[in-house]
Order: structure tokens, then sequence, then C-alpha cells
């Protein structure tokens, strides 16, 4: 941080500083979170070109800040800017977290009027892009026409299958991988063990893993381990999963015993799940999540009054939730909802329809 603050005094001390000076030091404030200060500095630059909005539009997209990352690369082809290489992957990503699929469908278009032909980044950000926004015919379509398809590029398919719950396509996707003479690493590896996770199958997965073990450990991280725990938890193998933690070559942290809690959920294992929050609460005593879990395990076995003493146990020690919000888009503009929240402009419409729509329902009960 103090490195930045010198650099920032060094170029105001200059006294003709150009493009790349300014750019220089832009990147410095995102690199150390400081959107607002390199924000600023962009605003004032007396001369922008590519490599400078690519570096407000990139830091954007790294810092989750996906609308103003979308509205820079606009507000770059307003000014005439041409948008290269570098642009797309960068503004792709982050309509792809936002899930805006009409939005991005004219960003790829946007790609194809300036770059002619699509490199291999860019073709491999659209494969992400459409399978994130749950268009698996469109990410399929865009992996087809990546002439000289490397590791990521496949990864970038096989994630998109994981996503979209297509473990059985995920699996194939993987064989070709191989019969092209590519090696997996440690992201083909968690794509295709989600997959299997979310696509019930166990045996695969679990074979996927120790495969891995065995002739590819480098590429082995906590996550994969953690995802093995996910896997026996939600087939209902408890026992597997909890020898699997014991013999753990390191000290599981939360996210392990998570894993197992979700199974709890997933089959009503009152017992389990108590045990395995009481593990996380030690290791985190303000950890929120776990005591929803918990909860959401005692609603499902109907013990009314544990989840009301759960919820007051989070009231008590004043430990926070995180908002659950769901979106849509709506005419390539995309509406975010979060649970009770009423500042939506068209909330009261969007409560009236509802009232509507349940009044129906409950007159069609009555009419059976």
């Amino acid at each position: 941080m103090g490195a930045v603050r010198e650099a920032q005094g060094a170029l105001e001390d200059t006294r003709e500083p150009n493009v790349v000076s300014y750019t220089a030091l832009i990147a410095g404030f995102l690199k150390n979170g400081m959107f607002g200060d390199a924000a600023r500095l962009f605003r004032c630059m007396p001369e922008r070109n590519a490599i400078s909005w690519n570096a407000m539009i990139g830091g954007s997209s790294k810092a989750g800040l996906n609308e103003e990352a979308v509205n820079l690369f606009l507000d770059m082809c307003r000014e005439g800017v041409r948008p290269n290489e570098s642009t797309f992957p960068c503004v792709l990503t982050s309509v792809a977290n936002a899930g805006a699929l009409g939005v991005g469908r004219s960003i790829h278009a946007s790609a194809i009027k300036f770059l002619g032909k699509l490199d291999v980044f860019v073709g491999n950000s659209l494969v992400s892009f459409y399978a994130k926004c749950g268009s698996l015919d469109d990410s399929v379509k865009a992996f087809t026409k990546i002439k000289k398809k490397n590791v990521v590029s496949w990864n970038a398919l096989i994630c998109g299958y994981a996503q979209n719950g297509r473990g059985e396509e995920a699996l194939e996707a993987f064989r070709r991988m191989k019969a092209a003479g590519l090696k997996p690493d440690s992201v083909t590896l968690l794509g295709l063990m989600f997959s299997c996770n979310h696509s019930g199958l166990v045996d695969e997965g679990y074979s996927l893993f120790k495969t891995a073990e065995m002739e590819q450990p480098g590429i082995l991280r906590p996550e994969h381990y953690a995802c093995v725990v996910d896997l026996f938890s939600r087939a209902k193998r408890f026992d597997d999963a909890k020898r699997f933690l014991d013999n753990l070559p390191f000290e599981p942290g939360i996210g392990f015993w998570k894993s197992m809690i979700g199974g709890c959920q997933i089959h009503w294992n009152r017992e389990l799940a108590e045990g395995v929050a009481k593990r996380i609460h030690a290791l985190d005593p303000k950890d929120t999540s776990s005591y929803i879990l918990l909860s959401n395990v005692y609603s499902a076995a109907g013990s009314w009054e544990d989840v009301s003493m759960v919820r007051r146990e989070i009231k008590e020690k004043g430990l926070k939730r995180i908002t659950g919000c769901s979106w849509i888009e709506v005419h390539n503009q995309v509406h975010v909802f979060f649970n009770g929240d009423c500042r939506h402009p068209r909330s009261d419409d969007i409560h009236m329809m509802l009232e509507s729509c349940l009044s129906s329902e409950e007159d069609e009960h009555w009419l059976v």
C-alpha cells in the first residue's frame, strides 16, 4: 500500500506524465483493492488507450464489480477506442457472473465485429459464459469453433457440463480430451468431480480421485479432498466420508465438515449433524452458515423447537446471515432481488402479481 502511495506521489511530481505512467499507477491501485482511487485517476487521464481501458475493465471484473466492468466496456466503445483480444475475456467474465445472457450475446457480436476471427482466449471465455448462463448448446457451439483447443478450452467445456448437471457428458468430454493427447490439471479434476457429485455418479467420481492420487498427485488440492467428502455425504455414505476424513494427509478445515453437514441435511441425519456442527463451532464460533445448515436439518426433521433454539442462538451471539438473492434478465437488463428486500422500483407491481397468482391457485384448489 505504501509503495502505491509513493508511486502516486512520483506521478504527481512528473511534469508531463504519459498514458503509460497513468496506466501503471491504475494497475497498482487495482492490485491493492483501491478501486475508488483507480477510477478517479482513470477519469482524470488526459488520454486513454486500449491498455488503460482493459486495466479498468479487468480490475472491475476481478473485484466482482460486474456492472461497472460492462459499463466501462460500453463507454470504451462510445469513445471510439477499439477493443482488442484482451478486452473481451474480462468483460465476458463479468457478464457471465451477472447471468446476463442477452448482454453477453451482444458482446459476442461485438467481438466478431472488432476482431473477425476469435482467438482461443476469447473462445474459452465464450464457452464459460454461455455455460454459466445456462445456454449449454451455445457453449458447445463456441467450443467446436475453437481451432486450437488447449487444456483451458476443455476445462471450460467440462465445467460447463458440471454446472448444468450433465455428468455423463462431462466424462465423455474428458475421454475426448485424453484422446486429443492433453493431460488434465487440477481444474479438470475438480470440474469432473463436481459433475459426478451433482449427477449421483459416486463411484465414477471417487475413481477419478484415486486415479489422480496414483498418477498425478501434484494436481490434488484441498478442494478435491473436500469434494470426495461431499460426494460420499450426498450419497448417504457417511461411514465412507468419516473414514476418508480420518485418513486425510492434513487437518480438515471448516469446508470439509460443511460438506458433511450438507449431506446430513439431505438425508435428515440429525445426530451426525449435531456432532459435525460442534466441530465447526470449535473451529470458528462466528461461522453463521453452520448454524443455518443445522437449523435446516432440524427443519427437515420437523424439530421446530430445535430450529427456534438455533435461531435464537444466532440472534444472541450477534451473528449476521448472508442475505440470499436471485436475479433474472428481462429485455437485456438484470434485476436482482434480495430476501425481504422491497427496493426494486417495481416492487409493488411484483407483489401485486404474486398475490394474484397465489389467489388463482387457491381458487383452482377450491374448484377441485
